[in-house]
């Protein structure tokens, strides 16, 4: 036993430390079982993306209303979590949906690649090529979902309720939808404007476009709002409340 006291071998051991010593066994199994393990906060995605943040906040690219819905997001999710959703029952809220589905796992690496890192190439790829609209049109959907995805790290290890951890990609997929319009719209109108690009360019600036237009419009109205909402309000208020 811990602390120098007790016997130390198993074969002295009393009948009834045997037992309290099984039913500990069982109840930590146990625990294991139900509650997943969580990695530590900030993850190295989660520092990325936060990186994109401050670098395109630096840039100059980012208009004052997407930073004012940044900090007004903030600002509402803290409201809502202390007035609208506290934490119940932070021991029976897990997640939605098992991170080791195969197909909710390629859903999410699918976002990633349309949303995130084609984007990121694109941006990339306009410095050199001086497509300075190119890039300003793209910026503030790579800088909204790059905010979503840290606020998302923050209310899930933060222990917010999971109608908070719902209202995150909520809130920031409805502002992005119209971001996306006005990147299509750019993309649609630079055709022998200047700092346009190469023809390439302009080909895979309408593709990414409309790719994370269709997409992340089937994620609000498809996904988020019509199967993910009410299996998290379904689970907010069908487990009991835990008393202190």
């Amino acid at each position: 036993m811990s602390g120098g006291v007790g016997p130390t071998g198993s074969d002295i051991s009393l009948p009834r430390e045997e037992q309290v010593h099984k039913e500990h066994e069982e109840h930590s199994l146990h625990k294991t079982i139900t509650t997943p393990r969580k990695s530590r906060f900030p993850s190295f995605r989660h520092l990325n993306c936060l990186a994109v943040v401050i670098v395109l906040s630096a840039s100059g690219m980012i208009c004052p209303q997407d930073f004012a819905f940044v900090a007004f997001s903030v600002v509402y999710m803290l409201f809502l979590s202390k007035v609208v959703f506290p934490s119940l029952h932070p021991s029976k809220e897990t997640t939605i949906f098992n991170p080791q589905n195969k197909m909710f796992a390629l859903y999410i690496f699918i976002g990633a690649i349309i949303g995130l890192f084609a984007p990121i190439a694109y941006i990339l790829d306009g410095i050199f090529e001086g497509d300075k609209e190119g890039i300003k049109a793209a910026a503030p959907h790579v800088f909204l979902l790059a905010s979503q995805v840290f606020m998302e790290g923050v209310t899930f290890y933060g222990g917010f309720s999971i109608p908070i951890r719902a209202f995150v990609p909520i809130f920031y997929n409805s502002r992005r939808i119209f971001t996306i319009v006005d990147w299509l719209r750019s993309e649609i109108n630079k055709v022998n404007e200047e700092h346009s690009g190469s023809a390439r360019r302009i080909y895979v600036g309408r593709v990414l476009a409309v790719a994370n237009m269709a997409f992340w419009c089937y994620n609000l109205f498809g996904f988020l709002l019509p199967v993910y909402l009410p299996r998290v309000f379904k689970l907010y208020y069908s487990a009991p409340k835990e008393k202190d």
